[in-house]
């Protein structure tokens, strides 16, 4: 007996909808749990402890399944035909998705764009009478890192539209430096040149510029200081470690995709307003986002660095 959930976006993408794997693991004790999503997502699926196995699958592509259909199929991914046409190609017996202007007839509750994405996806097990935990967002950690208790700069993203100045990266990483702690910076493959960059005017050693797989970046964030990151796969990392965070928004509210509320060693920073204002995947750097200062940054850097880990704090 299989349970099939589609989720096959990137990593921040991913981590928001951990809470919704453990809820199906739970509710389908005797059932292989599989997801389909990117392969490079593989390593962290075996840290939630609820996916047996990660089958490969691209963005709204077909899922290579083979064999009979799985008990349950679950849209993790959309609220659209796009999505729900791969999900309901596997026949299941019972298929969970959620309805919406573009899918009005599909059985499931209605989709709301101003939910967060962690909540969206433990609402729709809910319908469907499975029990979901919306702060079940820890990871278990991949082993130590050689950089533990560094504080972790992420100042890449998937689009420009996302991505703070390099150069006001690079302030906050020589003001840190200069403060005494130990800052490496993060990020994808091909963003090495922006890390460099970053380090190189922020009067860094070369090697604080990492290349990690994402195991290893993983291992970094569980152990770091602190993350102080774009809104961005990292941050989640963060979240997902309970590790103290800047999260710096611009293009979408952190209501939307921010770290959950009453976490305080999580904040996120941001001077826009409504849901989504801008473009989450602009060609230039989001107005919203230009407007926090270096200065607010180091602050928010002060407010969790300063107690020690496990300390509640005011902020």
């Amino acid at each position: 007996m299989k349970v099939l959930m589609l989720r096959a976006l990137g990593l921040g993408d991913f981590l928001t909808a951990v809470p919704a794997y453990r809820a199906l693991r739970a509710a389908y004790p005797g059932h292989e749990t599989i997801l389909a999503a990117p392969s490079v997502l593989a390593p962290l699926a075996e840290l939630t402890g609820a996916i047996d196995r990660l089958l490969p699958a691209g963005e709204l592509e077909p899922v290579a399944w083979s064999g009979p259909p799985p008990e349950v199929a679950v849209d993790l991914h959309g609220n659209g035909p796009a999505s729900h046409q791969v999900v309901e190609a596997l026949s299941a017996p019972l298929t969970l998705l959620y309805a919406s202007p573009q899918a009005p007839d599909a059985k499931g509750p209605w989709w709301d764009p101003g939910e967060h994405e962690v909540t969206r996806w433990c609402r729709l097990l809910e319908w469907y009478g499975v029990r979901a935990d919306p702060g079940d967002l820890r990871l278990r950690s991949p082993g130590p890192s050689p950089y533990a208790g560094a504080v972790v700069l992420h100042p890449g993203a998937a689009s420009a539209g996302r991505r703070w100045p390099a150069g006001r990266f690079a302030e906050v990483a020589r003001a840190l430096a200069r403060e005494g702690h130990r800052v490496v910076l993060t990020g994808a493959p091909d963003e090495r040149d922006l890390t460099r960059r970053v380090a190189a005017e922020a009067g860094l050693p070369a090697g604080a510029a990492l290349e990690t797989t994402l195991t290893e970046l993983a291992a970094l964030v569980a152990s770091a200081r602190a993350v102080i990151s774009n809104d961005t796969g990292t941050s989640h990392l963060a979240t997902a470690y309970g590790t103290p965070s800047v999260t710096l928004f611009g293009p979408v509210s952190p209501a939307l995709w921010g770290p959950p509320p009453g976490r305080p060693e999580h904040v996120a920073l941001w001077h826009g307003s409504g849901d989504r204002p801008g473009d989450a995947h602009g060609a230039e750097t989001d107005p919203r986002l230009l407007q926090i200062s270096v200065e607010e940054v180091l602050d928010a850097a002060a407010r969790v660095l300063t107690p020690p880990r496990g300390t509640p704090r005011t902020i």
